[in-house]
């Protein structure tokens, strides 16, 4: 093969390798990250989802949640992974994968997960998934475990009202 015939084949990968935009890893979430989210989401409706790579019910939920978030662009979706620190890059991969690495993701950059619970919900003990519906009052529903495409789309209907 010479050279002219390998090069235009070389030129496409490089320029698609090089040209496919960069997912902006999550935003790292601390003490004070739950006020900025609601102070950033003045007067609008959103969903809170909090997830982990290690919870299979979360990782077969993303799929759900992915076509959510095609299906209905009105409603605002932000992803908590709630994993330690040095997950990032396999939070990355999983977002990536099911199509929701574009929209707001945050990830648990404190050690004290606790503290962060303790900040989005004194009465939320960690149990996931944890999904929290939010009107434009910001007047809240919290719910755990996996949720159907019924069950989301009664709470859209709640907060959307």
């Amino acid at each position: 093969m010479t050279l002219k015939k390998i090069f235009p084949g070389l030129a496409f990968i490089f320029l698609t390798l090089f040209t496919i935009p960069a997912q902006a890893a999550p935003a790292p979430f601390v003490s004070g990250s739950y006020q900025q989210i609601l102070s950033s989401n003045a007067n609008r409706p959103f969903m809170l989802v909090i997830w982990s790579i290690n919870c299979s019910s979360c990782l077969k939920d993303m799929e759900l949640l992915s076509s959510i978030h095609k299906n209905r662009p009105e409603l605002k979706m932000i992803m908590l992974a709630a994993d330690e620190p040095s997950a990032t890059e396999q939070i990355q991969q999983i977002l990536e994968k099911n199509q929701l690495a574009e929209i707001e993701n945050w990830a648990y950059a404190d050690d004290n997960t606790q503290k962060l619970q303790f900040e989005i919900d004194p009465k939320w003990y960690g149990e996931l998934p944890r999904t929290y519906f939010f009107d434009k009052a910001h007047q809240r529903s919290g719910v755990s475990g996996v949720l159907s495409k019924e069950d989301y789309d009664a709470m859209f209907a709640k907060i959307l009202k």
